[in-house]
């Protein structure tokens, strides 16, 4: 890149979001996280003040979440958090681990010097945030990382499906989970170099591993809030 290039790199969290879907962005937020459990009911007031919003977005978003299996309507008394397990943790980050690993080795065969560029500023500016303790940013510039891999691979198709999946992912929860930054900080720079090299199944392998460990370390955090109470075996 010469000096007068620019690269503009926009955030997940620069950019608003529907009130319905911040809704159920903040609901999923706190059920994967363990805030709320599976049993207690959801006070629509309180996430209306939360989010900032009024009533309508907050049942718009909760009749989301409950065609996405986070969430019950009981007749006469509201919206109950659903069970969920240990099992279906692993299972979203299974699926967004196969995706994300067919859409790496894609983008690895025909990644481009300037989209190479671009998350070459995005890691760098990752590791900053990670030196300023800026949660909020890591969490915006590790989905900015994995977006630009997903963009080079060109298959919007693919992409969006992956998109369904990882909406059902804490994002900015995840960031401050003990261990997930450290060892992004590792994984990252390999993955960016199997996609300078080209090396598809390298960058494959890569980002399967990377998603995939995710998953025991959210279900390691959620154990130790008591999530589950000893009612489902860990595995």
């Amino acid at each position: 890149m010469g000096t007068n290039d620019v690269v503009v790199i926009h955030d997940r969290t620069s950019r608003r979001q529907p009130l319905a879907e911040e809704v159920a962005s903040y609901v999923r937020e706190l059920i994967i996280s363990g805030e709320v459990r599976p049993g207690d009911f959801l006070r629509t007031e309180r996430v209306a003040e939360a989010v900032g919003v009024s009533s309508t977005p907050v049942r718009e978003g909760l009749l989301a979440l409950r065609s996405e299996g986070f969430v019950q309507l009981v007749p006469r008394r509201g919206f109950m958090v659903a069970p969920f397990t240990r099992q279906d943790v692993r299972d979203l980050f299974w699926a967004q681990a196969r995706l994300s690993g067919e859409l790496a080795a894609r983008a690895a065969r025909q990644i481009t010097a300037q989209q190479i560029a671009r998350i070459e500023v995005i890691l760098d500016r990752y590791q900053a945030a990670v030196e300023a303790d800026d949660t909020e940013r890591v969490a915006g510039l590790g989905h900015a990382f994995h977006r630009e891999i997903n963009l080079a691979a060109g298959s919007r198709r693919l992409a969006l499906l992956l998109g369904s999946v990882v909406k059902h992912l804490p994002n900015r929860f995840y960031a401050t989970i003990e261990g997930q930054v450290a060892a992004t900080r590792t994984e990252h720079p390999l993955l960016l170099d199997a996609l300078r090299k080209h090396q598809a199944h390298k960058a494959r392998s890569l980002m399967e591993q990377h998603i995939l460990a995710g998953a025991d370390r959210l279900i390691q955090v959620l154990e130790e809030r008591g999530l589950w109470n000893d009612q489902e075996p860990a595995r």
